[in-house]
């Protein structure tokens, strides 16, 4: 996909009627109900929709800023670096990749995993490089992904790959002109100690953490943690009837993905008109997400959960799978509904699907919940 595809003009996407103002926030006064922008200027406020979503901390690696885009260290965790990813893979004549994960909270948990399968396809494509290629996945977690059934085909799919995994690895150095990284190696026992690995491609996902404007106002449910302190079902904040928050700056106790923010909004919006009206709410939000790990150029498994932490699916299929027809999804579906449904507010709950749900019911079937379940083994493929 070309880098141009990815972008729009903001003017392009904000639904008709909003007014537009560019000014970045400085300080919230949620108790007189007003927002302070970086000008000067108080915008004060009847409701306040907080979704300031989450800030990447290139600095918090040491060595980090200075070797990003050079020396074969890079990250697709920004436009500029994602380009030079992309050059980093093509010109790779072998040796050991390094691919990281840190251990706070990461926009699209199965994005440093995603990239690095991506170019084990691609080593392997050419002739040579595949077999004298070394690809390390090091995470500072203790497993590849907080759902058991997700976690355990994602570990499949890494010894398919021959793609080494190293648990408990917390990138917290880089010397890029050396070529090396240094991780903070976390035992069984708690007991830590530093490992240095050599490198001819590093990857880096960088660590992450709630925006500091809100991490340092009363917003937040502890300056520590950061994200806006609202109740998980109703995305409302836990102390200001007026404030509300969607995506990856609330405190939701679940993955920091765009199919969660596609889940939280109809709610958030309901509940916003039902406190303006003064109602209760009764709009509530089940912890939905999902992540579209992509395997190959391809396959997705789309991983569907919600606060249960099972998998569920959509599409009355097993997610636990990888399939050409999610990558279908992800490639040209997901990025039509994103520029044209849902930026625009225009109502999208089971889009795709609708025209089906009539023939769902006639056979009786609900959405896909029970790993392995009997009742539901015809539907597997």
């Amino acid at each position: 996909m070309p880098a141009r595809e990815t972008r729009r003009a903001e003017r392009e996407v904000v639904p008709h009627g909003v007014e537009l103002i560019h000014g970045e926030v400085a300080q919230f006064d949620p108790d007189q109900q007003a927002v302070l922008l970086i000008n000067g200027e108080r915008v004060t406020y009847d409701i306040l929709i907080v979704a300031l979503g989450i800030e990447i901390n290139w600095s918090a690696v040491d060595g980090l800023v200075e070797s990003l885009g050079h020396h074969g260290v890079t990250s697709i965790y920004s436009r500029h670096t994602a380009i030079y990813t992309r050059q980093c893979l093509r010109d790779f004549k072998g040796g050991n990749a390094i691919f990281t994960q840190p251990g706070t909270a990461i926009k699209c948990g199965g994005a440093p995993q995603k990239i690095m399968h991506l170019a084990r396809q691609q080593f392997d494509a050419r002739s040579g490089v595949g077999v004298h290629s070394s690809l390390v996945f090091c995470t500072a977690q203790s497993s590849l992904f907080p759902v058991d059934a997700y976690n355990a085909k994602m570990v499949e799919i890494s010894e398919r790959h021959h793609c080494k995994v190293r648990y408990r690895h917390n990138l917290i150095a880089v010397d890029g002109p050396g070529r090396q990284a240094t991780f903070r190696v976390t035992g069984p026992d708690g007991e830590q100690g530093l490992e240095h690995l050599p490198f001819d491609l590093l990857h880096v996902v960088p660590p992450m953490s709630a925006p500091r404007v809100v991490a340092s106002s009363s917003l937040a449910r502890t300056a520590a943690e950061g994200w806006v302190d609202v109740d998980s079902r109703t995305g409302r904040h836990c102390r200001y009837d007026t404030v509300f928050a969607v995506g990856d700056v609330g405190s939701f106790p679940t993955a920091k993905t765009g199919a969660a923010v596609r889940k939280q909004a109809p709610v958030v919006a309901k509940n916003v008109v039902a406190t303006l009206q003064g109602q209760d709410l009764s709009s509530t939000y089940d912890g939905y997400t999902a992540c579209p790990l992509i395997t190959s150029n391809h396959s997705v498994m789309l991983m569907e959960f919600d606060y249960s932490y099972k998998p569920v699916s959509s599409f009355f299929v097993n997610p636990v799978k990888e399939r050409w027809s999610m990558w279908l999804l992800e490639r040209f579906g997901f990025p039509w509904i994103y520029w044209n449904r849902m930026l625009k507010g225009y109502p999208h709950e089971g889009f795709l699907l609708r025209p089906f749900r009539p023939l769902a019911r006639f056979l009786g079937l609900q959405r896909w919940q029970a790993l392995n379940s009997p009742s539901h083994e015809s539907l597997e493929d």
